[in-house]
This record gives C-alpha cells, structure tokens and sequence, in this order.
C-alpha cells in the first residue's frame, strides 16, 4: 500500500488527485489531504508536507519528484514512468522540473481556482 499526502487546499493539487484516484482501479493508494488537519501516523510535520509532495511506500517517505515516482509505480497506466524514474539520471532531471514547477505553483493554482 502506498500513502500519499497532498495538499487539499491547493486547485491544482485537487484537481491531479482526483485523476489519480481515478486511474487507481486498484486502491492501492491511500490519499490524505494534509490541509485539513494533521495526520498522526506520519512522521513529517505538517508545514514539510504542504511545501512539497510526500508519498510513503513500504514505510520509506520519498518526497519531490521521488514521490511522484512512488505514486506512479502504483498505477498500471503511470507504472513504467515510475519504474524510470529508479534510474539516478532520470529521478535527477524529474526532480529539476519538479523545483522549477515549485516556483510557478502559486502562479499556477489561480488558473485553477
């Protein structure tokens, strides 16, 4: 099972929730929106969860790109994406465009509201 922690209070993290939970036919993804309250069983504190993306798999929290990956390779359809990304190369240059998306995400989620 993998535990995935997003940020509810955020449009465009709203809106790429939703398509995961719609191609996860499975359930094998557990969602928890980290805005509307704090989770107990996790061992990042709230404001560390809200600033970047956190999944946890096999009881490891990946965060950033990583997490995605985590995310991805619990999805069939998303699956082989995540499966790359255990290569150091591709995780690297997932994780740049992560940090770059960071800095445009406030400007993003107007879009979105």
């Amino acid at each position: 099972m993998v535990k995935v922690w997003f940020d509810g209070a955020c449009p465009l993290c709203i809106r790429e929730i939703a398509l995961m939970r719609r191609l996860d036919k499975r359930g094998a993804i557990t969602f928890i929106d980290v805005a509307s309250g704090a989770d107990p069983s996790c061992p990042i504190d709230r404001a560390t969860l809200l600033a970047r993306f956190h999944a946890e798999e096999r009881g490891v929290v990946h965060s950033g790109a990583a997490a995605f990956a985590v995310m991805w390779r619990a999805i069939p359809l998303l699956r082989p994406l995540g499966l790359a990304a255990r290569n150091a190369t591709v995780l690297q240059v997932l994780e740049a465009a992560y940090l770059k998306f960071l800095k445009v995400r406030p400007r993003l989620q107007r879009f979105f509201a």
